[in-house]
């Protein structure tokens, strides 16, 4: 049973308070390589840094920068920034030059917090923005860490973090997420996956992108443990150190399943201390959660579903009912409500085959985008969250995501949904990954686009993967276009970078599919 508590009302509390005063002083709580920090330890190493942000004379709601790698730095640094009363902008760890000068203008970020990795990149380009940087301390637990009260803060007002996210246009939005948010977020992930502090998860996903910070958030509160590996790009060594740190619980995105499925020796291994798996940050196609569940027979699988504009997780599939539901995203969080509303704004009738958006209300919506009240007057209305993801209801009130809004294609005059092309792809055992866009056509309208990584080069020809898709799908599904990638190029968050994909060049001719 989780350790946290249910939030107070008082204006006092503070999130980042809650989190730090979950474990034992002696407990571990982060794993980085062979160096551990305890709970008293992180928690010394926050009132370290909140007394360097009291010498800035911040005011209450500031905005402060974090750039740094996953790390003792990064989790000691973002609760000490929220403790102090502080908002904390954590900033991807591949910003460019332009985006750090935008979302430092835009945020007015007076100071940011600067890991060593990053100094030398950071602080001439901090300068010329006018944004004091505080790089990280050689030795960091040499101070003396004395006693700073967490600032008085209001949790349903007062903003605890910006994150940030791609908006409608694919520009990066500012997410408002306040300390209530967080914390109401915190409480139903750290429940329904019965978090305890003998739990430890290895995080391979950035802090900086709220999925990340929701295994900080749940575990650190839960009294348990993070084991940090940067290296997922050399899988056998994440699943080493899982054996090796007897990691309780593995979380990622699709990508991070499909590249441990299909490229490394997940299936082949004994794993004596790992109960459960989560899996968020888009669909991972059915074909790869079978494959996972055959390897992992005794591990329970959560299928997730979330959004940064609803600070993380939205919903999730009990592990019980993937046999009967596989493909859906569960339904929603004790304080979450779901509804999927046709444009009329009546909800689908369950069980049909109505297509309608998903609706979410409750604690952990956040109020909008920082300084955007165009997109958040779009997403954001009477206190629900639209959020742009299609979906339909079961009889039993599961809901299954059919694709979102955007994504879209209209080929040859009809609706298509990428998701259901990339499920019939990702059947052959050699793919390991798959992405499906639209493309203009001066015919169609759109073609249909299928990019494809295989498990080893020339796997797979563009016949065999035209032929899998007409074994299963109309004529009008097929793929005109297959591309085969080393790999699919991915965002920071290590979700696939379908933007990227809809920008290269077109081969010269185009088929029929048929």
């Amino acid at each position: 049973m989780s350790r946290l508590l249910a939030m107070p009302e008082s204006i006092s509390t503070n999130v980042a308070e809650t989190i730090l005063s979950g474990g034992d002083a002696d407990a571990p709580a982060v794993w980085f390589g062979r160096d551990l920090l305890t709970h008293g330890q992180l928690r010394d190493r926050v009132q370290v840094c909140s007394a360097r942000l009291a010498a800035q004379r911040l005011a209450k709601g500031d905005r402060v920068g974090l750039l740094a790698e996953n790390g003792f730095f990064f989790v000691a640094a973002y609760l000490a920034v929220i403790r102090s009363g502080l908002c904390a902008v954590p900033l991807p760890v591949d910003c460019s030059d332009g985006a750090f000068r935008r979302i430092a203008a835009a945020t007015d970020m007076k100071h940011i917090l600067v890991s060593k990795r990053f100094c030398k990149k950071v602080l001439p380009l901090a300068e010329q923005c006018g944004v004091q940087p505080l790089p990280e301390s050689d030795e960091p637990g040499s101070q003396e860490p004395g006693h700073i009260p967490p600032a008085e803060v209001d949790p349903g007002r007062d903003l605890a973090a910006i994150m940030f996210t791609s908006g409608s246009t694919g520009e990066p939005k500012g997410v408002m997420v306040s300390h209530r948010n967080i914390q109401c977020n915190t409480q139903d992930v750290a429940e329904y996956l019965a978090l305890t502090p003998q739990d430890r998860v290895m995080v391979v996903l950035p802090f900086y992108y709220c999925y990340g910070a929701s295994l900080l958030h749940t575990h650190l509160a839960a009294g348990g443990s993070l084991v940090v590996n940067n290296r997922f790009l050399f899988p056998e060594t994440v699943l080493e150190e899982m054996i090796e740190k007897q990691c309780t619980g593995m979380a990622g995105v699709p990508s991070t399943y499909q590249i441990l499925l299909r490229r490394s020796s997940l299936a082949r291994r004994e794993f004596p201390a790992l109960r459960w798996v989560q899996q968020a940050g888009g669909k991972l196609p059915d074909p790869f959660i079978r494959e996972l569940l055959l390897a992992l027979p005794h591990v329970q699988a959560f299928i997730m579903y979330g959004q940064t504009e609803a600070t993380a997780r939205l919903s999730y599939l009990p592990p019980e009912r993937l046999d009967d539901k596989l493909g859906s995203i569960g339904r929603g969080l004790p304080n979450t409500r779901l509804e999927v509303l046709r444009d009329d704004g009546r909800p689908v009738r369950g069980g049909s085959d109505e297509v309608g958006q998903i609706v979410a209300s409750g604690g952990n919506i956040t109020a909008g985008y920082w300084r955007d009240p165009e997109e958040t007057g779009r997403y954001f209305r009477d206190g629900k969250l639209f959020t742009g993801d299609m979906a339909r209801v079961d009889e039993d009130g599961y809901i299954f995501l059919v694709e979102r809004a955007r994504d879209f294609i209209k080929a040859m005059g009809n609706r298509v949904s990428p998701k259901e092309i990339e499920d019939v792809i990702s059947q052959l055992p050699q793919v390991v990954e798959v992405a499906v866009v639209g493309v203009p056509h001066e015919i169609f309208g759109e073609a249909i686009r299928a990019f494809v990584a295989c498990t080893t080069p020339g796997g797979l020809s563009v016949d065999d993967v035209q032929s899998q898709c007409r074994r299963q799908l109309p004529n009008y599904k097929v793929p005109q276009y297959v591309d085969f990638l080393p790999h699919l190029p991915k965002t920071g968050n290590q979700k696939v970078a379908k933007e990227e994909l809809r920008k290269l060049p077109p081969p010269e001719d185009v088929t029929d599919g048929a």
